[in-house]
């Protein structure tokens, strides 16, 4: 079966940055809705026709991917907000941070603390790959019909494209 809207496909990847470093491996194929909220349009494009066992290679720039960094979501709050056991690399849902944070914040975002101080903490709502342009070395498992249920749902299940919130030594973007 080859690759067109509303079906599932079954995919593995390498990404790195346009300088080689690679930025994550999907080892296992995930399954993602062609046609729903789970891809990139850039990437959706690129897998048009294609079959399992293709192997398809393409460059995402910020704006197909995860957008240019913007510094307006970077936020300096007071330390005694948080708990103490604070520390870099922890996320926060924006609609569950502490009251008492700047009254600006957007609630929906997911901020990551960036840096930690005696007296303030940095909290960044930018996604961890924006303003990155991506390479992706993808291969194509699987391929079938998407159903009715991932149909209406606009997703096969996976949230690879959405950052959702991490505990602390959390490396991972899958």
């Amino acid at each position: 079966m080859e690759i067109s809207e509303q079906c599932v496909v079954g995919l593995t990847w390498t990404m790195k940055d346009t300088l080689g470093e690679v930025l994550d491996v999907l080892d296992d194929p995930v399954e993602f809705l062609v046609g729903g909220d789970d891809l990139f349009d850039a990437i959706e494009q690129a897998l048009q026709g294609h079959e399992p066992g293709a192997k398809v290679q393409l460059q995402l720039e910020p704006e197909q991917a995860f957008g240019d960094f913007n510094d307006q979501l970077l936020f300096l709050e007071p330390r005694a907000l948080f708990p103490k056991e604070i520390e870099e690399g922890m996320t926060f849902d924006g609609a569950a941070l502490p009251a008492g944070v700047s009254d600006g914040i957007p609630k929906a975002a997911i901020y990551v603390v960036t840096e930690v101080y005696p007296e303030h903490v940095v909290l960044d709502g930018n996604h961890p790959l924006a303003g990155i342009a991506l390479r992706l070395d993808i291969s194509v498992r699987s391929v079938r019909e998407a159903t009715e249920d991932e149909v209406g749902r606009g997703t096969a299940g996976t949230s690879f494209f959405k950052l959702s919130p991490t505990a602390p030594g959390s490396d991972l973007l899958h």
